[in-house]
């Protein structure tokens, strides 16, 4: 079974708006990273906060590219299509983050044992002297507080397209507000004389931007690994493969069946083993009608074979079990 388009028709309002927020997102980050390199004076905090301003930039940069790339049709080079592009990209920003994290935690450990000192200056605007401390605050508050409401809004979006990398980016977006505190406590310790504040406050961001690296990047490849699909937040077991377990034993012709998915990208592809009762006829037109009701049961179910078989392996079907018991 497999469908022309990835994302059925009512789906697609839902990604034409996740495509416009991350426009929005890539166009506002870039005026924060600007006014936050404006202002970063001699701060180790300030400096993590602006590289994690920039690497903010990957997930919305990977959703836009794969969406370009992911529904072109199968060929006889990729016989299954493109899908699996969100996956890979999804993996590179992962990578992204987790690479740089623990370079920027290395560097901000380092300066805090070797006792480095930072200072932060004053400049002058508009005639007047000002501490550029304070100019470091605001652009930190602008940094976070429009991310934390574009976060806010893609949320609901990627649980509707299942869309890891943009649930991703949501988060992301939303625990901006981490950075900013970090980074505004640093900027104050430097000004009351907490030399060591700047360093540890780099190093809470640098410690964010490795887990948030870690936890996609445990995600994305098993994911790759053909894990059992999960929920868009990785939090638990998608229950789809259930429920097409439980829609291909609600026909009367067929004694025993267990389905066998993987996710690539937002669509999930697999095969379902049935096992006919005895004196079943017409078998492909069963089959061909088991098809229509899997079509459906749910958009995701985007190529999918039912193959008949004498009898389910006693292994294939101890899968879902041992999994079960292996997540408990």
């Amino acid at each position: 079974m497999r469908h022309h388009f990835e994302l059925p028709p009512e789906k697609r309002p839902a990604h034409r708006r996740a495509t416009r927020l991350e426009w929005v997102t890539i166009a506002y980050l870039l005026t924060a990273i600007t006014g936050i390199y404006l202002t970063l004076g001699n701060s180790q905090a300030m400096k993590t906060a602006w590289i994690e301003d920039m690497l903010s930039l990957i997930p919305p940069v990977v959703f836009l590219i794969a969406a370009r790339i992911r529904n072109r049709p199968p060929n006889r080079t990729f016989p299954y299509g493109y899908h699996r592009v969100v996956s890979i990209a999804y993996l590179a920003a992962a990578l992204a983050l987790f690479l740089l994290g623990a370079i920027l935690l290395g560097d901000a450990l380092l300066k805090l044992v070797s006792a480095e000192h930072p200072s932060i200056g004053t400049v002058e605007l508009f005639g007047h002297h000002l501490w550029l401390g304070w100019l470091m605050e605001l652009a930190l508050l602008y940094s976070a507080v429009p991310a934390i409401l574009l976060g806010r809004m893609k949320l609901p979006l990627a649980r509707t397209l299942h869309d890891k990398v943009l649930f991703a980016d949501a988060e992301m977006n939303k625990a901006d507000w981490l950075t900013a505190v970090a980074a505004m406590t640093g900027v104050v310790g430097i000004g009351l004389g907490w030399w060591w504040a700047d360093a540890v406050a780099a190093a809470v961001i640098s410690t964010d931007i490795l887990h948030d690296g870690y936890v996609n990047l445990r995600t994305v490849v098993t994911d790759l690994m053909d894990k059992r699909p999960t929920t868009v937040d990785d939090s638990a077991v998608d229950p789809l493969t259930a429920r097409v377990e439980h829609e291909m034993q609600g026909l009367g012709w067929v004694r025993q069946a267990r389905a066998r998915l993987r996710e690539q990208g937002h669509v999930y592809f697999g095969e379902v083993l049935v096992v006919p009762r005895d004196g079943t006829d017409d078998l492909v037109a069963r089959i061909e009608d088991a098809h229509a009701r899997l079509r459906a049961l749910d958009w995701r179910l985007h190529d999918v074979i039912v193959a008949p078989t004498p009898q389910i392996e006693e292994e294939i079907a101890g899968v879902e079990h041992h999994a079960q018991s292996d997540d408990d």
